[in-house]
């Protein structure tokens, strides 16, 4: 449910933007988008205590507090050496470059934004610690995170459509195939996520979602894609603490 949801969220606000985004006033997105930066910094709070709790109750809770540590600090550092968040943003610059050069007159114009709108919508939607997160914890029966991304690309989806047209809605194909594709393998391999696991992938997770929440608010840029290593970490971590 949280994979649909997020794609008829972003289906949604790209009608709601077509219609009558011109007309809603960027205050108005401004501050929600401040409200979701709180709800989001509450969430990973909410998961940060419920992950630490389940992992801390244990054979090996004593070493509770080692998987956030390791996997942000050594995830982080992997993540800046592949420069995960600046390769993502060169390759959003280099599809906008491309397609607005391919698209500079004419009867291209109009497919030109288009393909923008479709790409665009598609690098930000699918490409983030909460869509590889939240399609993991939909998998394992918690959606909560997939329901506020929802929200937050639902209100995206206004603006972008605004902007760049009905290429927008069509974003939500590759995201329902990105995040039904995570969710479903984490159904798959249910088995393997044991309750070390999945508390290990609350408790990192958690953080990010804090370090999400601060970049919503405006306070500062994590680079939290850049942290993504660190969910494959934690995984790991937790797998060790469960034998």
């Amino acid at each position: 449910m949280g994979v649909i949801t997020n794609v008829v969220g972003v289906i949604i606000g790209t009608i709601v933007g077509l219609l009558f985004g011109r007309v809603i006033p960027e205050r108005f997105r401004q501050i929600a988008f401040l409200a979701m930066g709180v709800v989001t910094l509450g969430i990973g709070i909410v998961m940060i205590v419920g992950g630490y709790n389940d992992l801390k109750s244990t054979r090996h809770g004593s070493l509770t507090l080692l998987v956030p540590v390791l996997s942000l600090v050594i995830g982080a550092i992997v993540g800046e050496a592949l420069r995960i968040e600046q390769r993502l943003e060169n390759l959003g610059g280099w599809l906008e470059h491309r397609l607005a050069r391919n698209g500079a007159g004419g009867a291209d114009t109009t497919k030109a934004s288009f393909v923008e709108g479709f790409m665009s919508a598609s690098i930000l939607y699918c490409v983030g610690a909460m869509s590889f997160l939240g399609s993991i914890q939909a998998g394992l029966g918690d959606s909560s995170v997939l329901y506020l991304k929802s929200l937050m690309d639902g209100i995206t989806s206004i603006a972008l459509a605004v902007a760049l047209g009905v290429g927008v809605g069509f974003s939500a194909l590759p995201l329902l195939v990105l995040e039904g594709g995570l969710a479903l393998l984490a159904m798959r391999f249910g088995s393997f996520f044991t309750t070390p696991i999945v508390a290990s992938i609350d408790l990192v997770g958690g953080i990010m979602l804090l370090a999400i929440g601060i970049e919503l608010i405006g306070i500062k840029k994590m680079k939290v894609a850049n942290m993504l290593p660190a969910l494959l970490i934690a995984i790991a971590l937790g797998w060790l603490m469960g034998r």
